[in-house]
C-alpha cells in the first residue's frame, strides 16, 4: 500500500486532472476577488463548515466543490464532506434544500465521484474526468425538463415502427426521465436494432434532450453499415436524417460505404476535430465511430495494442476532448469488447464521457449487465420467431469424427480485479469464456481428409436444396483459423471451388487478415450480388453483419463462447422475402456435439439437436388438444405455420381461404401465437 499523503495526491494527481480539464488552480487569499474568476479552481476556500479543498468558479460564479483525499481512501462516501461545505457557503447562485453549490465532486486522484444536487432524485456516480469550465456551465444552463416532458407526452408514432420497437424506445426514454445514465437494451439479432436506434436518436434530438450523440461500434464494416442506415432514414418531416441534422463519421474508402449497384451514392462527411475538442451547444449532430478510433483520440495509439483493419488508416491521433463532448452515447454490440478483459481501455472510453449511455445487444451477459445494469427491455429471439419477424432453423449433424465432448475444461466468470491502492477495477475475463485446448481439435477438423469429407457432404445438402427451391443457398462457413501458410480458411476456399466447380467467383474468403482485399466491399457483394454464393470466414462475419439471404451456416470452428455462438447463429435468422426464405440450416461438423454442448447453456437461442423434431403437424395439434406440454407444442406449431406460409402457392392460399381469412397463414399463425400466449 502506498504511503502517499493527501497533499502529495493533490499535487501530483488531482491538480493535474483539474488542469487537464481547463481549470486554473489558485490558492485562496483574503485579497482574492472571486467575482473576477473565470475558469479557476480555488484551493482552501473558507466556508462556515471548514475549508473546501477546491472551489470551482466560472464567470465569477461558484459552481462546484471538490473534496480530495489521499489515494488510499475510497472517495465515494467522501462526497458527504463536499455536501457539508456546500451548506456553509454564502452568496452563491442558489439554494437547493440547504445546499448552495450545485455540483459536487470527491476524488482520490484516480476515481472521481460526482453529484448534481439540484434534483433530489439524482444520485452520486463515478465519472471518468472532471468537467471543463464550459461543460459545467453548460450543465448549469441546460434545462432538460421540457425535453423529458416532450418525450413522455409524445410516444413514438413512426408508422414503420413495430410495437416492440416502440416499447424499446419508450423504455429508454422512461429510464432517462428517471435519471438513469446507463441502460441496456436487448433485442434479438434481426429485429431492427438499428432502425429502433435511429428513431430513438431522432426523438432525443427533436426534443432537444441531446444535441451531440455518439454511436459507437467496434468494426469499420458496422460503422459503414450504420452511417448509411442513419443517412437514409426519413424523418417525420419527410426529409433524410442527414438533411435535417448533421451526420458525421470517420473516413471511409469509397468502396467501403457505397454499393456498386445502387443508384444513390452517399459519401458521409468526416467529423471535424473541433466538434470533439470544442463542444458547442449550438450544434446538433450524430457521430458514428469505431471505439478503437475513439480510444486513440482519447489515449493515443498506445491504447490500441495491435494495428488492424479498424486502426490502420492512420489519419487520426490523440486529441484533447472534454468529458462533456457528448450528451448521449449508444454502444452497439455491447456484449463484446466494451466490457471484456482484452479491451479494458475500451471500457475506459465509455467511462471517460459524462453522458447517458445505452448499450445495444442481442446476447445479454452478466459482464454486460454488470456495466449497463439489467436490460430495461428485452425482445428475445423466441418472441421474434413466434411473431413472424424472424425465421426458424433446422439443424444438421455432419459426421467428421471430431467431437467437442470433453473439450471445455471450465466455465469462466467475469472477474473484477480491484487495485487496492487506487480503487480502479479491471475486468479480467468475459463471463462466458471457456478455456480449452484447441490444438488437437483444430488439427483434426482442419486435416485435408476431413475438410474434403465435410465439403462433399455439404454439397449433397446444397444440391438437394437447390433442386427443391430452385436456388443455391447462400452459405457462410466458419473456419477454424486463417493463419499464414496453414490457413484453414484458404484450404476450405480451394476445396469448395474444386468440389462445387462453379468458377472462381463462386467462393471467396472474408476475414480480418490484412491480405484480404477490400473486405467491406466483399461483404456488400455477398449481401447484394449473385456471387459469391459461399463465403468462408473466421470471425469477421460472426456478428453484426446483415445478410438476409443467408440460408446455410456451417460450423468448422470450435466455438468456446456462448455469446459468440448465439451471434453466429443470428446471422441466419433474418427474413428475406425477395427469395421466399422459409428457414435457415445450421450444420454442426462436430457430429452434432457442438449443438449438444450449447443446448443447455444457450438461453437466448434455443436450438434442438439435429433430428430431434420428427413430430408431424397433426401430432402437434393432437398434443395441444390433449394439453400435452401445450405451451411448448403451440410454439412449435406456430413456427411450422410461418414456414409453410413462405412456400404456399396461390392455389394453396385459395384452398385455405375456406378455413382461414384470405388463406393468409402468417396472419393465422400470429393469431394463434397471441391466443396461446394467454395460457402460458
Amino acid at each position: 500500500m502506498t504511503k502517499e499523503s493527501e497533499h502529495e495526491t493533490r499535487k501530483t494527481r488531482i491538480d493535474k486532472q483539474l488542469q487537464a480539464a481547463g481549470w486554473k488552480i489558485v490558492h485562496y487569499s483574503a485579497k482574492l476577488d472571486v467575482r473576477s474568476l473565470q475558469c479557476h479552481a480555488v484551493e482552501e476556500l473558507p466556508t462556515k463548515n471548514g475549508p473546501a479543498d477546491y472551489a470551482l468558479f466560472y464567470g465569477g460564479k461558484l459552481l462546484g466543490i471538490v473534496e480530495g483525499k489521499k489515494i488510499a481512501v475510497a472517495p465515494k462516501n467522501v462526497l458527504d464532506q463536499a455536501k457539508r461545505y456546500s451548506e456553509g457557503v454564502d452568496n452563491t447562485i442558489g439554494d437547493w434544500r440547504g445546499l448552495r453549490v450545485p455540483f459536487l465532486y470527491s476524488t482520490n486522484g484516480e476515481l472521481i465521484y460526482y453529484l448534481d444536487i439540484r434534483d433530489s432524485q439524482n444520485i452520486r456516480r463515478q465519472i471518468g474526468a472532471f468537467h471543463s469550465p464550459e461543460g459545467l456551465n453548460s450543465i448549469l444552463t441546460t434545462n432538460r425538463t421540457a425535453s423529458i416532458n416532450w418525450l413522455l407526452n409524445n410516444p413514438p408514432d413512426n408508422q414503420y415502427l413495430r410495437d416492440y420497437q416502440k416499447l424499446a424506445i419508450a423504455a429508454v426514454e422512461k429510464g432517462i426521465s428517471g435519471g438513469k445514465h446507463k441502460m441496456l437494451l436487448a433485442m434479438a439479432t434481426g429485429t431492427g436494432k438499428t432502425f429502433t436506434t435511429v428513431n430513438l436518436i431522432y426523438r432525443l434530438m427533436a426534443s432537444k434532450y441531446a444535441k451531440r450523440v455518439l454511436f459507437l461500434v467496434d468494426r469499420k464494416s458496422l460503422a459503414a453499415q450504420a452511417v448509411t442506415a442513419f443517412a437514409s432514414f426519413e424523418t417525420p418531416r419527410k426529409i433524410k436524417f442527414k438533411d435535417e441534422y448533421e451526420l458525421y463519421s470517420q473516413r471511409f474508402k469509397r468502396e467501403d460505404i457505397e454499393d456498386e449497384d445502387s443508384k444513390e451514392k452517399y459519401n458521409p462527411a468526416v467529423m471535424p476535430n473541433a466538434y470533439l475538442t470544442e463542444p458547442d451547444d449550438a450544434k446538433t449532430f450524430l457521430y458514428v465511430c469505431t471505439i478503437q478510433r475513439m480510444a486513440i483520440n482519447l489515449y493515443g495509439r498506445e491504447a490500441v495494442t495491435e494495428e488492424d483493419e479498424e486502426t490502420s488508416d492512420g489519419d487520426f491521433n490523440k486529441l484533447t476532448i472534454p468529458s462533456h463532448a457528448f450528451d448521449v452515447i449508444i454502444a452497439d454490440e455491447c456484449h463484446r469488447g466494451y466490457t471484456s478483459k482484452e479491451t479494458n481501455v475500451w471500457r475506459s472510453v465509455l467511462d471517460y464521457f459524462d453522458a447517458v449511455k445505452v448499450g445495444l445487444t442481442a446476447t445479454p451477459a452478466s459482464h454486460t449487465a454488470a456495466y449497463f445494469g439489467a436490460a430495461i427491455y428485452n425482445y428475445t429471439l423466441t418472441d421474434a420467431i413466434e411473431a413472424g419477424h424472424l425465421v426458424d432453423h433446422d439443424a444438421v449433424a455432419i459426421n467428421s469424427d471430431v467431437l467437442m465432448n470433453g473439450a471445455f475444461l471450465r466455465e469462466g466468470e467475469e472477474v473484477g480485479l480491484i487495485d487496492t491502492e487506487t480503487g480502479r477495477e479491471l475486468i479480467d475475463r468475459m463471463e462466458d469464456e471457456r478455456e480449452f485446448t484447441t490444438t488437437e481439435i483444430e488439427e483434426k477438423i482442419t486435416s485435408p481428409d476431413t475438410t474434403q469429407k465435410i465439403v462433399s457432404e455439404l454439397k449433397t445438402y446444397a444440391d438437394a436444396f437447390e433442386a427443391k427451391y430452385g436456388r443455391f443457398p447462400k452459405t457462410l462457413i466458419f473456419a477454424a483459423n486463417d493463419l499464414p501458410h496453414i490457413s484453414h480458411a484458404d484450404r476450405l476456399v480451394t476445396v469448395c471451388q474444386q468440389t462445387f466447380d462453379r468458377g472462381d467467383d463462386f467462393v471467396t474468403k472474408i476475414t480480418g487478415n490484412p491480405n484480404v482485399d477490400k473486405p467491406l466491399k466483399k461483404i456488400k457483394q455477398f449481401r447484394n450480388r449473385p456471387n459469391p454464393k459461399i463465403v468462408v470466414s473466421v470471425d469477421m462475419l460472426s456478428t453484426g453483419v446483415d445478410i438476409p439471404a443467408l440460408e446455410f451456416i456451417v460450423f468448422l470452428r470450435p466455438v468456446k463462447s456462448r455469446i459468440l455462438w448465439e451471434q453466429m447463429l443470428g446471422r441466419g435468422t433474418r427474413k428475406c422475402n425477395d427469395i421466399g426464405k422459409t428457414h435457415f440450416v445450421v450444420f454442426d461438423c462436430f457430429n452434432g456435439t457442438l449443438i449438444e454442448y450449447f443446448k443447455n447453456s444457450s438461453y437466448n437461442f434455443p436450438i434442438d439437436p439435429p433430428g430431434s423434431d420428427t413430430v408431424t403437424i397433426k401430432e402437434l395439434i393432437d398434443k395441444i388438444y390433449n394439453n400435452e406440454d401445450r405451451a411448448s407444442n403451440a410454439k412449435r406449431l406456430v413456427k411450422r405455420l410461418f414456414r409453410i406460409d413462405k412456400s404456399m402457392s396461390g392455389k394453396a392460399r385459395e384452398d385455405f381461404s375456406k378455413f382461414i381469412p384470405d388463406g393468409d397463414m402468417e396472419v393465422f399463425a400470429k393469431g394463434l401465437s397471441t391466443f396461446f400466449s394467454k395460457y402460458r
